[in-house]
């Protein structure tokens, strides 16, 4: 217990992240369809572009996750931490600017390039973090709890933005964005493992005529090395049957839940009519149901059922959750399913426990980094697949009158990984 108030500054750090992040999601929608059809349910343009911005950033992060992760192996966790905090405070500032058709294109570009680089890194090293600092025992449990601060700054990202207006929502992201790398960089402490095995770190306390010599030729070694990310991910994932298996199913659940996300929205949108308020509803939900699961839930269920059966546990109530979307006959359903948050929010954690205790106390970085290379293959091909479907069904031009169909094939892509976590076998690690 001790070691996971060790681990406040972490948690508070996230949780101001990801409320910045996720109070402006509930807004995007009518700011995206407003700038592009204006006065508009149904606009494939803003779908397409939707799921070509999430092909792109998966094309980025596909490289740069392993990167990030291994280079925070070399050089500690909050200097490489540092680059997505405040990165991403662009976007969200050119929108507290202005949500015209000039200005959403030019966040529509930042946000990619942005994105491209920092997309998921902030929860990726922040698991890194959690490993360096708790034991192999207590891992899923923490990783719960970070998952359940993510929720929690969910539930209050997307309150916020229930009563904020629009405008307003994007100006607070913005402050919020600022406050939340400022805490970072005033109050994190490094990962205790990096101080001591850290190989160069980026500011040295070195003489400075040995480190112009030595420094530099060790930094630019590592740093090749660190840059090598590709044949790290292939390297890694070949490691163990374990890590195969387990890549397989954050595959196809990364798969389903980017095709969720860029669909939903505007299939409820086009089928109910639902705006920004009812969205933002719909999210707080998911996310309370969410934050109780992974903050109580988990810590009790985690050591009893093990992290595999509380994986596949997770990824059964997710395909019912998804199934239940795509057959919703009245505004209220969505609501119901959004209460299945409480059982399928189980997977990501368990997930990258039972890969983090794969990995040497050195490689934690790095590992995680290349699940999340992994899970961005999922970034490219879901809106190359799922996009066009979503526009196709929700469009006039329709085979057949089922516009959750596009949702149900993503309902069969995480079945694939349910089936996937049923033959997951954990084995203990064979560390060189």
């Amino acid at each position: 217990m001790d070691k996971l108030y060790g681990l406040s500054h972490l948690f508070m750090a996230v949780f101001l992240h990801n409320f910045s992040m996720f109070m402006v999601v509930p807004a995007i929608t009518d700011v995206t369809m407003a700038a592009l059809c204006p006065g508009q349910d149904e606009c494939s343009l803003a779908i397409y572009i939707t799921g070509f911005q999430q092909a792109m950033i998966g094309l980025g992060t596909l490289v740069m996750m392993p990167l990030l992760g291994n280079l925070s192996d070399k050089y500690g966790r909050k200097a490489i931490l540092t680059v997505p905090m405040i990165l991403t405070i662009i976007p969200v500032g050119i929108l507290a600017y202005s949500r015209t058709k000039k200005f959403f294109y030019v966040y529509y570009v930042f946000k990619i390039l942005i994105s491209m680089i920092c997309e998921g890194s902030v929860p990726c090293l922040g698991l890194a973090y959690v490993a360096d600092n708790i034991p192999e025992s207590g891992r899923s449990t923490a990783f719960g709890i970070l998952s359940g601060i993510a929720s929690a700054a969910f539930v209050c990202g997307t309150l916020s933005a229930r009563f904020l207006s629009t405008a307003l929502t994007f100006q607070v992201s913005t402050l919020i964005a600022v406050i939340g790398a400022l805490y970072m960089q005033f109050f994190l402490r490094d990962s205790a493992i990096d101080d001591k095995h850290l190989y160069t770190p980026i500011i040295s306390q070195e003489n400075p005529i040995i480190s112009k010599v030595n420094g530099k030729l060790e930094s630019k070694k590592h740093l090749f090395k660190a840059l090598r990310s590709i044949e790290d991910l292939t390297s890694f994932l070949n490691s163990s049957l374990t890590i195969t298996q387990a890549a397989i199913v954050a595959f196809f659940n990364s798969l389903a839940d980017v095709g969720l996300h860029g669909s939903l929205l505007y299939f409820l949108k086009a089928q109910f009519h639902f705006d920004k308020n009812q969205f933002a509803d719909l999210m707080v939900i998911s996310g309370i149901a969410g934050t109780v699961s992974q903050l109580l839930l988990m810590p009790i269920l985690a050591p009893i059922l093990g992290e595999a059966r509380l994986l596949s546990v997770g990824l059964f109530f997710h395909c019912i959750h998804m199934f239940l979307y795509s057959i919703a006959w009245s505004s209220l359903v969505p609501y119901a399913s959004a209460m299945f948050s409480i059982l399928f929010v189980f997977s990501h954690p368990c997930i990258r426990s039972i890969v983090s205790k794969q990995a040497g106390p050195h490689e934690q970085g790095k590992a995680q980094g290349c699940i999340s290379g992994i899970c961005s293959i999922a970034h490219i091909v879901s809106p190359l697949v799922f996009s066009p479907l979503t526009a196709l069904f929700l469009s006039e031009r329709a085979p057949f009158d089922f516009p959750g169909f596009s949702i149900m094939c993503i309902g069969f892509a995480s079945m694939i990984s349910l089936v996937q976590s049923m033959m997951l076998r954990v084995v203990p690690p064979i560390l060189n």
